[in-house]
Formats: structure tokens, sequence, C-alpha cells
């Protein structure tokens, strides 16, 4: 089944879902009569329960539905659609709406599409699983290409089987010390005749670089729904970042940054920015009052930490968090200290739920931060990183946020290797900006929170 179907058959299940569960519960409420539908009072209902499951790739084919994770996620999309309706059905719509005759209708409807939702979701990924257990991935290109991209495979838990192949090579590889690979004329051969299925095909190399008659080959295959991508490309589609190898002073200049630095966009970003950073520092002040009495109680030091970072454009400012961590003697001061000793038992749970973070909405309302953007970085490590990763700057493109996509993608690390894997998700940010993708990482932090995965 292509993706385009999965997507299409989880949409009407989804929609059948809403209709049985929230039918079931009215006629049991007595809300409707046994066997009257209520069919027009229920498309809010079932737009919102999309579009939540839409923001966490519950449509996606390669989410895996599985997880635990995965799992939590769903039922965060679902509460938000729940709070939406209940917001639309009784704050919004006038009188005399079905769905007002009871609260609980809308509650038990939804909660009993989550059940269901989820069970044939697992159905469909399980039988995706034996699907693609038989389809393999063919990756073109030299040894070294080859080597690296099989390292990104096992790092990313790419579990698809994958074919190596050398458009230059006559023969499979003799050289023990390398990655197999064999002649593409072979694999071509076995495609022809049937003996092997392939998922897609991955170029390192660009089409100028192909001869002439292996392009044509993956034109042809191409027709034949075997999709061929660039290996920049698939990095963006199956794993949702950019490859650092790409990355060169003109890269900057292609298509896809312009929306981030837009002006009505910045604009709408900013204005959402203030609202619901004023609503957060609203409702968030007890929680900080109280967690600044609890830091300070601890050990008698401050209860906020304050520290340069880099905002956008590469204009510093001082960013705010509740402190986590002992201060350090001044001889004995440094930033790159990261000795989990240091943290302070209250530390310690601030940070597993982001509450440490809070005090950062001021920093949002005074416009040197947004809700979502790149992590802010201390000013010195950034002098590092410039120093030793080629365009790090342009993650300064846009402002720095309190969570973004490298964050809920990404465990935290202050290494130059979690640097580098964590500015190919800033960058994916960056180039393909939307307000989709916002909602997207606010549904994923609310899950890092929930089950103390922050940091």
């Amino acid at each position: 089944m292509t993706p385009r179907k999965t997507a299409t058959l989880l949409l009407l299940l989804d929609t059948l879902s809403v209709l049985v569960s929230f039918n079931a519960v009215a006629w049991m409420r007595e809300i409707a009569a046994p066997g009257h539908w209520i069919l027009l009072p229920l498309i809010g209902p079932l737009v919102f329960f999309i579009a939540g499951l839409y923001l966490i790739d519950g449509y996606r084919e390669g989410t895996d539905m599985l997880s635990l994770d995965y799992t939590s996620q769903h039922v965060i999309a679902v509460v938000g659609a729940i709070v939406a309706t209940l917001l639309l059905t009784f704050a919004v719509i006038p009188a005399n709406y079905p769905l007002q005759g009871s609260r609980a209708v809308i509650l038990l409807g939804f909660a009993g599409a989550i059940p269901l939702s989820l069970s044939y979701r697992r159905s469909l990924y399980l039988r995706q699983i034996q699907h693609q257990s038989r389809r393999q991935l063919l990756f073109i290109g030299d040894p070294a290409s080859s080597e690296t991209f099989h390292d990104e495979c096992n790092r990313n838990g790419f579990d698809r089987p994958v074919i190596y192949a050398d458009v230059a090579a006559s023969a499979p590889s003799s050289d023990p010390s390398a990655r197999p690979r064999r002649a593409f004329g072979e694999v071509l051969d076995e495609i022809r005749n049937g003996t092997l299925t392939l998922e897609a095909i991955v170029l390192r190399e660009s089409g100028r670089e192909l001869p002439e008659d292996v392009s044509q080959t993956l034109v042809e295959l191409y027709f034949q729904g075997v999709p061929t991508y660039t290996l920049e490309l698939f990095h963006q589609v199956y794993w949702r970042k950019i490859p650092l190898y790409r990355l060169n002073q003109t890269w900057l200049f292609q298509e896809g940054f312009k929306i981030a630095r837009e002006p009505v966009f910045e604009r709408l970003k900013r204005a959402t920015d203030i609202g619901l950073s004023l609503f957060g520092l609203a409702l968030a002040a007890p929680v900080i009052a109280v967690t600044a009495a609890l830091v300070r109680l601890e050990d008698g030091g401050p209860a906020l930490f304050r520290q340069r970072r880099i905002g956008r454009n590469r204009v510093g400012f001082t960013l705010v968090k509740l402190r986590s961590m002992r201060i350090l003697p001044a001889d004995r001061a440094s930033g790159e200290e990261t000795d989990e000793v240091r943290i302070t038992r209250i530390g310690r749970w601030l940070r597993s739920t982001r509450i440490d973070e809070l005090p950062q909405l001021w920093n949002v309302l005074l416009g040197e931060m947004s809700l979502i953007g790149p992590r802010a970085e201390w000013d010195e490590r950034v002098r590092a990183y410039e120093r030793e990763i080629p365009c790090y700057h342009f993650r300064h493109l846009v402002k720095p946020g309190i969570t973004g996509w490298a964050q809920v993608n990404h465990p935290y690390g202050a290494s130059l290797d979690n640097t580098l894997r964590k500015l190919e998700y800033d960058l994916y940010y960056i180039r393909h900006f939307s307000f989709l993708l916002d909602a997207s990482i606010v549904l994923k932090t609310i899950h890092t929170m929930l089950f103390g995965k922050g940091r």
C-alpha cells in the first residue's frame, strides 16, 4: 500500500471511529434517540481529531505506531482535540447545539476513539513492517559515501535492508574491509526479473555525475513506482533533517529560507509569542515563585541563573532560567562543566519537567527569543562551534526558542558530535518553517515534559 493510500485509509477509519464513538455515547446518554445518527455536529470534533493526529505524524507512513512515545503523543493530541471541541461547543457556538446537552458525550466520545484509532494504526503498521521487510533500499555511491550512509542509518535507527551499488563497478567489491557493494547492472537485472523489490533509490551523486544510460534507467524505474532521492532529499523526507555535508556559503540562498524571514510571518509569529508568553507568565508565576523558593532553600544560592546567549543575527542577550546546578567557586567556574554531581535534587526534577525553562518566557516577551526555534547557546560555546563547524551561524537566521525541532528529536548534549546532529534538525526547521510544524513541536514538547525526558 502506498503512503497516500495508507493516509487515505487512516482518514476514513478515523472518521468512522469518531462517528461511531460519539453516537454510541450519545445513545447511552440519551442525547440522541437510538439509531438516530448525529452527523453534522461532529464536523468540528472530527476536524480537531484529524488535525491533532496530523501534527504528531499520525498519517505518516514512517511513524512507529507501536512505540510508547507515539502512544503518549496520540493521547496528548486527542486531549488537545477535546479542549478545542469544548471551547468551540460552549464558548463559540450558540445554544441548541446537540453536543451542548452533555460534556460527557465529548469526553467519552473522544475517549472511545483513542483505543479504536490506535488499534488499526498498530495493525497497519505491523503489516507495513512485514511488507517492508521484503523491500530494500538501493544506495548508489562510492565506497566512502556508502560507509557514511551506513553509519547514518545506524545512528537514526533505520532498519530497512540496504543494498550498496556503484555505477562504475562491473563486479561486486572484493575489498573485505569495505562495505559490500554490487554492480549497478547486476542489481538492475534482479529488479527487472522480479527477484528484487525496492522501496526507493538514494543517490549520493548529482544527476550530472551519472552516466546517461543510468539516468534514463532511474527515470524508467521512477515511472514504475520506485522513487529516486538525492541524499539530501532522503534526509529531509525520511529523517526530517538536513545533512551537513551539503552545507556551503551559497547553500543559504537556495529556495526554502525566505519564509522564515518573511515580514508577514515574522509579525504573526511575534504576535503569537507576545500573547502566549503573557498568558504563560500569568499561569506560571505561582510555579516559578514556589520552585524559586525551593531552589534557594536547598543550598542558599540564587534562585535564577543568568547567562549570555546568542540570538538572532548573532546578537547576544542574557537568558534567565531557574538554577538547577550548584554554583562553582570563582576559581573553578567553567561553562563547560557538565558534571552531573553539580545538579541539585530540585534541579534534577526541574530539568526533567523543563520547569527550569519557564523564566525564559520573559526573554520571549522582550523579543530576544521565540517560543519555538533553535536552542539559545552560550556565547563562548558559539564562538568555539563557529570555528569548528562550517556554516554553524546559519542557525542564527531566526530567534532561538524555548523548545524546537532539534530539542524534541535529539537528546541534549554539548559535545561536538551532538552539536552537529542538532544543527541538522535546526536547519530543517529554518528551511521548512511553518505554523503547522510549530504546532507539532508544541505537542511533542508536552510529551517530553509529561514523561520526564527534558534536559
